[in-house]
């Protein structure tokens, strides 16, 4: 394959099926950098004082980002060519939940089974 434009093309429409440009990449890096950003801000500043808004509120920005990723990184588009068939959106949505719930499950146990004890409970050790 050679990197030949035909004069009726347009340059993205040849690198539309392959990699993805300096403009996508650029694009996709500064949506994931604002994307951490306002959560870490969030959690920073304490702007929502309930902290199960903010979990959820932190959550939806996660789940853009995924597909910030696939989009501008992994180069996944709605083109019948080369698009997201349904066995890869079903696959995504899977791993998307699977990734969230389960990290909200770990940071659960994790702080419920790691806290200090309290003195009460501290007296009754032998």
């Amino acid at each position: 394959m050679s990197d030949h434009v035909h004069p009726n093309e347009h340059v993205d429409d040849v690198h539309a099926s392959g990699h993805g440009t300096l403009r996508d990449y650029l694009i996709g890096f500064f949506l994931s950098v604002i994307l951490t950003a306002i959560p870490f801000w969030l959690v920073m500043t304490g702007a929502i004082a309930d902290k199960s808004t903010t979990a959820l509120v932190i959550m939806a920005f996660a789940m853009v980002q995924i597909v910030v990723h696939m989009i501008y990184f992994l180069h996944m588009n709605t083109k019948s060519e080369n698009g997201w068939t349904v066995m890869a959106l079903i696959f995504t949505i899977v791993v998307l939940v699977i990734t969230l719930s389960g990290s909200l499950w770990v940071m659960y146990h994790l702080n419920h089974n790691m806290m200090p004890m309290n003195a009460h409970d501290m007296g009754q050790l032998p």
